[in-house]
């Protein structure tokens, strides 16, 4: 066990209420840093009911009184704008949700814990940790067209299962990731707890660096690499290579099949989005497949981008009026029906293809609906045939 210094604690308007409320109860007036505590608006932005508006209320008050960072409805999902605004590598980053791993994609240690360290740290600055073991995750080999990496990463869990990784870190190699965009990395670390993993981590490098340039952070670019000697509890190797598009059926991420195995399944919704795939190079991989077609009449098509940056870069392409064109539904950034409080909640017995990171019962808002998860190309190519389908047999 290891106490740590933090570098930046977050926490969104599902866990910043709650831990806000113990703060109140211990009596703690002071914030460690408010220039490192982050709030952000994103589960349920704009609010959907009174409920959900006072707990906005709450931290908007706590942040306006502590002087805490504030990032109001419309600027973005909590872990987009971690990588866009805040993260560099090497940092120590903690939040209250458990997709805080994204971060790991940038060369720092970021993880997800619950509102009463959020609190803690809110005050000391300092939160305590088991340092994990380490599974080494190669993917070599190039990706075939229509075929991305989350296909990769649905595949991985798949094979490790959703308790394969149980407090590990995971760390993502290989020729492979060492070609990915930013964007591409973000989505394997991002996804790196559903197999239990306590982070996903990627070495810092030219690539990482032309990122942190592009959001003006270039000089905070750090030499984050795994030690010559570095020893790790397991290694894993996978090939990109003929790797088919994946799809994970309900209820538990790690179901997962080929779509060959999948393709055929009759859809009432698509969702292309989230912390998982809502970046730009997500959108582009739909506006490729969506332009100068329309979406099955018989499907609703909801996107929404992660953060306002990715929105106004995607009106500047031209990628939203392709949507909107082609019968899809844009929203103002945010995490949308993922949670399953708004903005696109599923009716009994519907069926939703989604680019999110969990299909759990319940998930979207209804027990009694199912959702398969998939690559944005895939979920763009079922919007336009009304059923689970083959990107490659569309692109």
């Amino acid at each position: 066990m290891i106490v740590t210094k933090i570098d930046y604690v977050a926490a969104h308007d599902g866990s910043g209420p709650l831990a806000i409320r113990l703060l109140k109860e211990m009596d703690f007036t002071r914030v460690w840093s408010p220039r490192k505590t982050l709030f952000f608006l994103d589960h349920a932005a704009p609010a959907s009911r009174k409920e959900l508006a006072n707990e906005h209320k709450l931290i908007r008050e706590f942040c306006r009184t502590s002087g805490a960072q504030f990032s109001d409805v419309g600027e973005g999902i909590i872990h987009q704008e971690l990588v866009e605004k805040y993260v560099s590598p090497g940092n120590v980053i903690i939040g209250g949700d458990s997709h805080t791993c994204t971060s790991g994609a940038l060369g720092a240690f970021a993880t997800g814990v619950g509102s009463t360290d959020v609190s803690i740290a809110i005050v000391l600055g300092k939160t305590w940790l088991r340092v994990p073991e380490t599974y080494k995750i190669v993917i070599n080999g190039k990706f075939d067209d229509g075929v991305y990496p989350k296909d990769m990463i649905l595949h991985i869990i798949g094979k490790l299962g959703a308790d394969g990784a149980i407090y590990k870190s995971l760390e993502f190699t290989g020729e492979n990731v060492k070609t990915m965009t930013m964007d591409s990395r973000f989505t394997l670390t991002n996804m790196a707890v559903e197999t239990g993993a306590k982070a996903g981590l990627i070495e810092s490098d030219e690539i990482t660096e032309h990122y942190l340039r592009s959001m003006g952070r270039g000089k905070f670019c750090n030499d984050i690499k795994a030690d010559v000697d570095a020893q790790y509890a397991q290694t894993f190797e996978f090939d990109a290579s003929n790797l088919p598009p994946i799809v994970s059926l309900p209820h538990s991420v790690d179901n997962t099949k080929t779509i060959e195995e999948a393709e055929g399944i009759e859809v009432d919704q698509v969702f292309v989005g989230t912390c998982t795939n809502g970046r730009i190079e997500d959108l582009r991989i739909v506006a490729r497949i969506l332009k100068n077609r329309k979406v099955h009449p018989k499907v609703r098509l909801i996107v929404i981008p992660a953060s306002r940056r990715i929105y106004l870069e995607a009106l500047k392409e031209g990628i939203i009026e392709t949507i909107v064109d082609s019968r899809g539904v844009v929203l103002s950034p945010g995490c949308g029906p993922c949670a399953g409080v708004h903005q696109g909640i599923l009716g009994e017995g519907e069926v939703c293809v989604s680019t999110q990171n969990r299909n759990f019962k319940g998930r979207m808002g209804n027990p009694d609906a199912e959702i398969y998860l998939t690559s944005p190309a895939t979920a763009a190519a079922t919007a336009l045939t009304g059923e689970l389908s083959d990107p490659r047999d569309v692109i």
